[in-house]
């Protein structure tokens, strides 16, 4: 991967090539999102600007034959990179990530409203099965009330899984960039990343609360996970957990991701409240980590 990000740098015709390349052909939009964000942190938006041009050329096609995954993905990490060569703080990243999945749960809604549709219906019509006695004790007003919000939290899931497809390319172009010009620099970045205790509330509270508010505020539920996910992987790196359990851990949220999600979620809210990397530090006598840009 390093001898890619090499090619990418060599000059303005080779980064064109990976980056509109990568978007034109299927399945490999995170590489161009990933390439994208790397010549933007590098270069800068004015320098940047002629190459990403014509990487929305084929997205906007593949948007027209209906695929807008290519294009979403492709902007919103690009929008995302500009926050972190402005600000240098991945706290930021992923809070504006948690605006960027809006706008995908947004475009998701208008392009592929009655496929999810259609798919509600199929899982509203398989609840009574997969419920089983919970379904049956439930009144009319609050059957209907669950059933109203299969559309809007399936729209927030798609959506968030867009948001993490973005978050990774940037961090693939971040590390890319680490590597070629500052070893072990992204890894100081992320193993430092913790969320405030009053942005972590109030990502919680937009989890839980979201769906009380109304049947389309039910999105903001996996949206608002996705920043409290990242920062649970950020406490796992940062305290120092050998190679082999790193890939365990990975390899099980994969498999069982319905159980290592939801915990990555608690310790990250638990890390804002208690700062395990700091007492770890203070035990061990060490000053206080910084990370690099």
């Amino acid at each position: 991967m390093r001898a890619l990000a090499e090619f990418i740098m060599r000059g303005r015709m080779q980064a064109t090539l990976v980056v509109v390349g990568s978007a034109a052909l299927p399945l490999l939009f995170w590489l161009s999102a990933a390439a994208g964000s790397l010549v933007l942190l590098r270069r800068g938006l004015n320098d940047a600007l002629g190459i990403l041009v014509w990487a929305i050329l084929p997205a906007l096609a593949w948007w027209y034959f209906g695929e807008p995954l290519t294009l979403l993905v492709l902007l919103g990490s690009l929008g995302l990179a500009l926050i972190l060569r402005a600000s240098m703080s991945w706290m930021r990243v992923l809070l504006g990530s948690v605006v960027v999945g809006l706008v995908y749960g947004l475009a998701l809604g208008a392009v592929f409203g009655e496929p999810i549709a259609a798919m509600a219906a199929e899982l509203q019509k398989l609840m009574p099965q997969a419920l089983e006695g919970v379904y049956q004790q439930l009144s009319v007003d609050e059957r209907a009330r669950l059933e109203a919000l299969l559309a809007p939290v399936l729209t927030g899931l798609l959506a968030a899984l867009l948001q993490i497809l973005s978050l990774l390319s940037l961090m693939l172009g971040r590390y890319w960039q680490a590597a070629l010009y500052n070893p072990g620099g992204f890894g100081r970045e992320f193993r430092v990343l913790r969320l405030p205790l009053a942005l972590a509330v109030l990502l919680l509270a937009g989890m839980l609360v979201g769906p009380n508010l109304g049947p389309q505020l039910a999105m903001l539920t996996p949206i608002c996970s996705v920043p409290l996910a990242f920062a649970g992987l950020a406490l796992l790196h940062g305290l120092g957990l050998a190679r082999f359990w790193l890939i365990g851990l990975y390899v099980t949220l994969l498999l069982f991701m319905q159980l290592i999600y939801p915990l990555l979620v608690v310790l990250a809210v638990v890390d804002s409240l208690i700062d395990f990397r700091g007492r770890l530090a203070r035990k061990n006598g060490a000053g206080p980590a910084n990370g690099e840009g």
